[in-house]
């Protein structure tokens, strides 16, 4: 590969090699801009991308998908209207009311709303944090430069002798009612980390480039907390890595640029001494890698499921034995920078559990081509995969179910809300991840619901205005609403581009919060509650409704753990839904009573966001912990 395939992380370094000054905005801007030359995935059809080409034509390498997977005609939802402005399509579905029709509820698609002009970093990695509602929000140190300064004129010191220093911030709180900004100091970097909480609620990052590759850190939720950086503690650079949290409450760390193995984070200010050599990470691994940023989830078994390129396995992490592989998911690359999307969907608990309750994971998009990220880089964008598949990762002989999205995406999130369905939104429709790799954002968020049939589970909502490419980040919140930040395919903070450096935050509302419905959403009574679980007992929430006589039908309890985002990767994202042993209507409230998850392995120890959902409209969450 060359140096800029290899790694689009590496250039900074030649151009920042004293200051983020040295960078050459105009050369960049006319780079991005330039008019480019069709690439032969475009010589038919729509040359912004068109979700429909493989239908009557494919060119050699392309997915051709088999016609009994084609969703009939009168199963397909068509997108809005689009046309080109300055090389971005724009939506021209209404992002403010998002209804078809007034006052038809089935109709409503949701609602855009910008909340704040300035995120003070890129939100490149982004996670809701428990007991402070807050969003952490951090990018990379290596462009010495953002849109915030650090508080009270601190600066970290670069060289000792030059004293060459940088006073930005790098990683910002965001108050997610106030739009406020509170700026964090970093000392290691960040880019391209992963994260996760702890039992406690503290944050803890590993990975990044260079200094940072090897780096643990630490952020707990109390006033003028800072970063805690521990350099040495990996014992392998983690840079495009996942971690994931076991049943215990620790962490595992899979992967990574040039890292086939894994290890587990040791106790703050503790080092590893040798990691585990991987051989499946090897295997998956490809000349354009497409196995970074693994989908690890923590199985319901206290397996751990690891799934690299196209092909998934589970990992036992007391023996550390590969205990089952299972069948390829057909079709394509679905992780970085091929960068498909994924989450192991919510997890339905009842009276009597089995000894492994079922769980199942779902990943869609990414990119049929191996070479999409190398073809991107000589401005042959192809089209982005339509597919999804399912895998029931707990029975004996599972195989994947597939289905299509409405539309191409590449670089999404997937975020869980609170209801049970599944957001897919942000992303691109053409190319790959890396700095300017993709083409037509994706703007138009999908809903997916897991319980309908086949064929069925898809649903357009209301598109935003606001492009969002590589390193975007989103964070479902308390209210039910979804925060979307993010978005930079620029080497630096780069304003003048085709796809700028995107500081604007969003808030996206889904089709339950429709104003008609909001006589059904319950209020917590957060004094009146238990929060503090305890595995397999029972425990009391209290709440009010503007409902009478409600029935136990139509009340459903789940407990979400925060998903930490980044390069289209949501760790450690789970949902969980509690079985209602009883409702109680009291008068003036309600009572539930809910059975707390078995398990570790079905919910690790930690903090969660716990829903009360009235005929699918979910109340504002409290936090609740499992210990």
């Amino acid at each position: 590969m060359t140096t800029l395939r290899r790694s689009f992380c590496i250039l900074p370094l030649l151009l920042f090699a004293t200051s983020a000054h040295l960078f050459d905005i105009n050369h960049n801007f006319l780079f991005n801009n330039e008019k480019k030359i069709m690439g032969p995935h475009e010589l038919f059809g729509d040359p912004f991308g068109n979700p429909n080409d493989y239908k009557g034509q494919n060119l050699p390498g392309d997915f051709d998908i088999p016609k009994d997977m084609l969703p009939k005609k009168d199963d397909q939802e068509h997108l809005p209207v689009t046309g080109t402005s300055g090389g971005v399509r724009q939506s021209t579905a209404d992002g403010e009311a998002g209804r078809e029709k007034a006052g038809n509820t089935k109709k409503y698609r949701g609602r855009w709303e910008l909340v704040s002009k300035n995120s003070g970093v890129s939100a490149m990695h982004s996670i809701l944090l428990p007991k402070v509602n807050k969003v952490l929000m951090y990018d990379a140190t290596i462009w010495l430069i953002s849109n915030v300064k650090l508080p009270g004129g601190e600066c970290r010191i670069l060289n000792n002798k030059t004293g060459e220093k940088d006073c930005w911030a790098h990683s910002v709180l965001y108050d997610i009612e106030t739009s406020k900004l509170e700026p964090l100091m970093l000392h290691t970097d960040t880019w391209c980390s992963s994260g996760g909480l702890t039992l406690d609620g503290d944050f803890v990052s590993t990975g990044g480039y260079q200094g940072g590759a090897n780096t643990v850190r630490y952020l707990s939720t109390c006033k003028d907390c800072t970063w805690r950086e521990y350099p040495p503690a990996l014992a392998a650079p983690r840079w495009y890595s996942t971690q994931a949290e076991l049943e215990d409450g620790g962490f595992i760390v899979v992967g990574g640029r040039d890292a086939f193995s894994y290890e587990y984070i040791p106790p703050e200010g503790k080092s590893n001494a040798k990691p585990y050599f991987f051989e499946f990470l090897r295997q998956t691994s490809n000349k354009e890698e497409n196995n970074l940023y693994p989908f690890v989830y923590l199985n319901t078994d206290g397996n751990v499921f690891i799934f690299a390129n196209s092909r998934s396995v589970l990992l036992n992490p007391k023996s550390n034995k590969i205990v089952r592989e299972f069948p390829e998911l057909p079709g394509g690359h679905r992780n970085y920078p091929a960068s498909g999307m994924s989450a192991i969907l919510p997890i339905t608990l009842t009276a009597n559990n089995p000894k492994v309750v079922p769980a199942e994971v779902l990943i869609c998009g990414g990119s049929a081509h191996e070479d999409s990220y190398s073809k991107a880089e000589k401005h042959i964008f192809y089209s982005a995969l339509r597919d999804c598949g399912r895998l029931k990762i707990t029975e004996k002989n599972p195989d994947w179910e597939r289905e299509l999205m409405p539309t191409p995406r590449i670089m999404g999130d997937m975020i869980i809300l609170p209801t049970g369905h599944v957001l897919v939104l942000n992303g691109a429709m053409r190319g790959a991840s890396g700095w300017g790799f993709a083409r037509e954002p994706n703007l138009a968020p999908v809903l997916y619901n897991p319980k309908a049939k086949l064929g069925k589970r898809f649903r357009k909502l209301t598109a935003s205005s606001i492009p969002r490419m590589y390193h975007s980040s989103s964070v479902l919140l308390p209210d039910g609403k979804v925060l979307v930040a993010g978005s930079n395919t620029n080497n630096g903070y780069i304003y003048d581009a085709m796809y700028p450096t995107e500081l604007r935050v969003e808030k996206f509302s889904p089709p339950y919060l429709d104003p008609q419905l909001v006589d059904n959403r319950p209020q917590i009574q957060a004094d009146n509650t238990d929060k503090k679980l305890s595995y397999g007992k029972i425990f009391k929430i209290r709440f009010t409704s503007k409902g009478s006589n409600l029935q136990k039908s139509d009340i459903m309890v789940t407990i979400y753990a925060p998903a930490f985002t980044t390069h289209g990767v949501s760790m450690n994202q789970r949902l969980i839904l509690l079985h209602v042993v009883e409702v109680k209507n009291k008068g003036s409230f309600s009572e539930i009573l809910t059975l707390a998850p078995p398990s570790g392995a079905v919910a690790p120890r930690g903090y969660y966001m716990l829903y009360v959902v009235h005929k699918e409209v979910p109340s504002v969450s409290i936090w609740v912990q499992i210990k």
